[in-house]
């Protein structure tokens, strides 16, 4: 080691099924919300770093898809991004849901662990909804049972009761070395993805079930411009992608409605992210069963390749 190095990094990856608060967890750490959340499964398709520099430290998260089995070629990428990440990890939190038993999900990721004897921290979330929090002890020991983890933290995401714990635990695994990252930066996503994960976030949270997971969004232009009063005023002109003709009335909306309440939610959030004035323009286009076409998955940007 170098004694001249005074910087230090951590490489993190956080894993579990799904609907566990990882992606919360993500924004969480890195104090922006860089990550699309909702409460439908699979809401992260793909790979996404954020980070978070604290003084000589920078850490940086991989949040992953939720473990689910494959039922199409986009689910497929998504649980080999998962397995690549575990794979490629120095440091893994597995989260878990404190409300659930154990899923065969889980167990399998386990499995993965104990093949490699890998460093794992286990996050129990959720703490908040347990009533009698002593029901935690048979929590932790039935994972415990599982694997020999390196450190086992109960924390609620919601309420940010032990992530300032959980930091100062991940600063023990930091190295000395370089920072990879600027250290204002928040993630490694470019601004187009994170403008079209702010949308698809909206429509996840406003349609129904049936809908979302069938769901793409791409910005088509982007322009910066004044307005007469000299005001910026950030354009922005997205298509979202559906599966079939009905799922595209249904996002549409009656006489628009539905539509036009995703593009104001979305206007709202990217608004607040980029600190600018937005223009949005939303269109509905159908691409049938894009989630089994390897071309159009590639095309989403949503391909492991």
């Amino acid at each position: 080691m170098d004694n001249n190095v005074k910087t230090k990094s951590a490489f993190i990856t956080i894993v579990g099924r799904a609907n566990v608060g990882k992606s919360s967890l993500l924004n969480l750490m890195v104090g922006e919300k860089i990550a699309a959340v909702s409460s439908k499964p699979q809401t992260t398709r793909t790979k996404i770093v954020g980070v978070s520099t604290k003084g000589e430290t920078q850490f940086v998260f991989i949040d992953t898809p939720g473990m689910h089995r494959p039922k199409n070629k986009l689910s497929g990428h998504m649980v080999k991004t998962i397995n690549d990440a575990v794979a490629d990890g120095e440091i893994i939190i597995m989260a878990t849901d404190c409300t659930k038993k154990i899923s065969e999900h889980e167990t399998g990721l386990i499995k993965s662990f104990n093949a490699k004897k890998m460093k794992v921290i286990l996050v129990i979330n959720k703490i908040d909804l347990l009533e009698d929090k002593s029901a935690l002890i048979s929590v932790i020991s039935e994972y415990a049972k599982l694997y020999d983890f390196d450190e086992i933290i109960p924390i609620s995401v919601i309420e940010k009761d032990g992530t300032n714990e959980l930091m100062e635990i991940l600063e023990k695994y930091a190295a000395y070395g370089p920072h990879y990252f600027p250290d204002d930066s928040v993630t490694d996503q470019p601004e187009r993805v994170i403008m079209a994960e702010i949308i698809r976030e909206k429509a996840l949270r406003c349609l129904n079930e049936e809908v979302p997971h069938g769901i793409a969004v791409t910005v088509e232009q982007l322009n910066e411009r004044r307005d007469k009063s000299g005001e910026d005023i950030l354009d922005i002109s997205v298509n979202i992608y559906c599966e079939r003709d009905t799922h595209k009335s249904i996002i549409i909306g009656k006489n628009g409605a539905m539509l036009k309440k995703i593009g104001s939610e979305a206007r709202s959030e990217l608004q607040r992210f980029f600190r600018i004035k937005v223009n949005l323009q939303c269109w509905v286009k159908v691409k049938k069963d894009w989630r089994n076409s390897e071309a159009m998955i590639r095309n989403f940007g949503l391909s492991d390749k």
